[in-house]
């Protein structure tokens, strides 16, 4: 298998897989609070490993490389239950723009920027649009979680996908980094249900904090999270974005 970590390559090799075209995934999370039974690193571990999985499963059929994640996104929402860092979008624009103009100046072509926090979302779908004419080239984005809707939902027991701190995140916790699940507090890891896709439809709304939705800062039900579900969770969303990488989306 060869070396797929941008951190772990030299200049030189760097070099030589952006002369082969090679993708670059660079993935983009959040530090925020998860309950009472997670940590505040989870997006940032739950993205960074459904990159790596991602180019692993790529770089059998073409040259992939996944850059150092960036930690921090739009989490105002979740302010007000401490541990939470939160840029404003102007800067996170900035960020982005600084980040894909680094990759591009290293002789990169393709980049996807993977979401794995449902704050970055609606920002996301505008700036991909920004930084492709600031910078004069195929910026892509997408959000992990939104891929293999229909597996994610056979594997789960209590909801259809990704809420916040929920059977689906706990679980990936669960099969990922099971040191940092407070398996104490799962009793506790419970809250309202939350439609994502309900969430960034353009209808009559406003702001609300995680506060105004709940008491626990989870949404969902983590209660029967698993390891097991966690590893099958991991291995679909994985190959969803791989088929489509590999199929040549979204430059085909």
């Amino acid at each position: 298998m060869p070396e797929i970590e941008w951190n772990r390559l030299s200049a030189e090799s760097l070099r030589d897989l952006a002369e082969r075209d090679a993708i670059v995934l660079l993935p983009v999370a959040s530090t925020e609070q998860h309950g009472p039974h997670l940590p505040t690193g989870v997006d940032d571990i739950l993205c960074s490993a459904v990159c790596l999985r991602t180019a692993q499963i790529v770089a059998a059929g073409r040259p992939i490389v996944v850059a150092p994640t960036l930690w921090c996104g739009l989490a105002d929402h979740h302010v007000a239950f401490g541990g939470t860092f939160s840029l404003s979008l102007a800067t996170y624009h900035a960020v982005l723009r600084d980040l894909c103009r680094s990759i591009l100046g290293a002789g990169f072509g393709r980049v996807v920027m993977v979401n794995g926090h449902g704050g970055n979302m609606a920002a996301l779908t505008v700036l991909v649009g920004e930084l492709t004419r600031e910078l004069e080239a195929p910026i892509a984005t997408v959000t992990y979680f939104m891929e293999a809707q229909a597996e994610a939902a056979a594997i789960l027991d209590d909801q259809p996908g990704v809420m916040h701190a929920c059977e689906a995140e706990t679980s990936l916790m669960m099969a990922l980094a099971p040191d940092l699940v407070d398996r104490a507090r799962l009793g506790e890891a419970r809250g309202p249900d939350f439609d994502m896709l309900a969430s960034l439809t353009p209808t009559l709304k406003r702001f609300h904090r995680f506060k105004e939705i709940t008491g626990s800062g989870v949404v969902g039900d983590a209660r029967r999270a698993s390891a097991e579900k966690g590893a099958a969770l991991l291995e679909a969303y994985a190959n969803g974005l791989a088929e489509r990488l590999l199929a040549g989306e979204p430059w085909g």
